[in-house]
């Protein structure tokens, strides 16, 4: 009878483990992400932006919920200003960018 205990516990274990290093990946992805097709002009991390109107990325909390930009993020990010490209990711990599963006917000 104690084998069942133990085994879901090692069950449950091995689940945290795998979804510890799925979110690890995420974020990581989304760093990649960003750093490829937005670093040449934001701060992806620490630092300075390259291009002065460019915001740091870990302010964008400051300015609105990072959340918020999911629906442009996967339908095609438009700025204001003529200089920035438009973006489009698909669903994974939405999470994988909103999951990076929140784990950098300053507080």
């Amino acid at each position: 009878m104690k084998a069942v205990p133990v085994a879901l516990v090692m069950a449950l274990g091995m689940t945290a483990m795998m979804q510890a290093s799925a979110a690890a990946e995420d974020l990581k992805r989304g760093e990649t992400l960003l750093a490829r097709d937005c670093g040449s002009c934001h701060a992806v991390g620490r630092g300075d932006s390259l291009d002065k109107n460019a915001p740091a990325f870990r302010t964008l909390g400051q300015r609105y919920p990072v959340e918020s930009l999911e629906e442009a993020l996967g339908e095609g990010f438009m700025s204001g200003h003529p200089d920035m490209p438009e973006f489009k990711f698909d669903a994974d990599d939405v999470g994988a960018i909103i999951a990076y963006l929140k784990s950098i917000q300053q507080r």
